[in-house]
């Protein structure tokens, strides 16, 4: 496919995507109050026991007069980008599926069935240990202080939690896609899984808005399961690649290994020793005659 029509055919799916999430913000628009429910019943469940033991003074404020609106126009566009996530997730698939050959398309239907979900899923873990994480922070309120949180820098926080949650549990789909595109390989990703691991822990440590170990556990853990998950995957596929084509399974060649292919030589060839690279035809070893004008000269 020529790249203008690779061009094309992404802009005709990047429209599709942001029409979708469009369309799902404007109907959460409809559901803005009980969306706005959902959201802050958390920090109250952070604060209530936390009220009981300590006598912690916290609440959620306005602190300008567009921040309602504000509020109002980042809940639904977040509502929309992950209720929308199976259409967009779709439209990314659909842009890889060209450089799949015929055999591996049939993972369309499943990536199709597995991404939401996934998405999804992250979301709602990373809605599960919002108290938790909110908890730890509120709790360094100083004794007689008053915690009046910006509700704008509340919504920021949890929705960056949920949305960093929710991408997180998409990394082993990309990992497959990168098997299937013939990217990296099942035995490469088990050759550096040990510091993928360990990088999996770190970007769960660093992504995570709040400081404790909670979050960052409930993130990294459901990451690393995922991600050998689809290891054993890329396996599978790396192993069906090379009983249908053993030649052409990247897999199957070790990258020092010398190639085998034998490439035909004509009788006028010159062939070079490797160790002092001088023709090993004996007559291109003879000096050229002198010119006879160089005697003159």
């Amino acid at each position: 496919m020529p790249l203008l029509e690779h061009l094309r055919e992404l802009r005709r799916r990047l429209f599709i995507s942001v029409v979708a999430i469009v369309a799902a913000s404007v109907a959460a628009g409809f559901f803005y109050d009980q969306l706005f429910e959902v959201l802050k019943r958390p920090f109250y469940e952070a604060v209530r026991p936390l009220a009981e033991k300590e006598g912690l003074d916290a609440s959620l404020n306005l602190t300008t007069s567009a921040g309602a609106l504000t509020l109002l126009l980042k809940t639904c566009l977040v509502a929309g980008v992950v209720g929308a996530s199976p259409v967009w997730l779709f439209q990314l698939w659909g842009f890889v599926v060209p450089a799949l050959h015929r055999h591996e398309r049939r993972w369309t239907v499943i990536f199709a069935g597995v991404a939401g979900p996934l998405f999804i899923s992250g979301v709602l873990i990373g809605y599960y240990v919002l108290p938790k994480g909110l908890q730890v922070l509120l709790g360094f309120t100083p004794d007689g202080v008053a915690n009046l949180v910006n509700i704008e820098g509340y919504l920021s926080f949890v929705l960056r939690m949920l949305l960093v949650f929710g991408v997180a549990f998409e990394i082993p789909v990309f990992v497959l896609l990168l098997n299937l595109a013939g990217v990296v390989s099942g035995r490469q990703l088990g050759t550096h899984r040990p510091w993928i691991v360990v990088g999996t822990f770190v970007f769960a440590a660093i992504a995570t808005p709040s400081t404790d170990p909670v979050s960052m556990l409930f993130l990294a853990i459901p990451m690393t399961l995922l991600f050998l998950i689809s290891e054993v995957i890329a396996r599978a596929v790396d192993r069906r690649r090379r009983e249908r084509d053993p030649e052409g399974a990247y897999d199957a060649w070790d990258d020092d290994e010398a190639s085998s292919v034998d490439v035909p030589r004509e009788p006028g060839d010159e062939t070079y020793d490797v160790e002092d690279s001088r023709p090993s035809n004996p007559e291109d070893s003879r000096p050229s005659p002198l010119d006879p004008d160089d005697d003159a000269r």
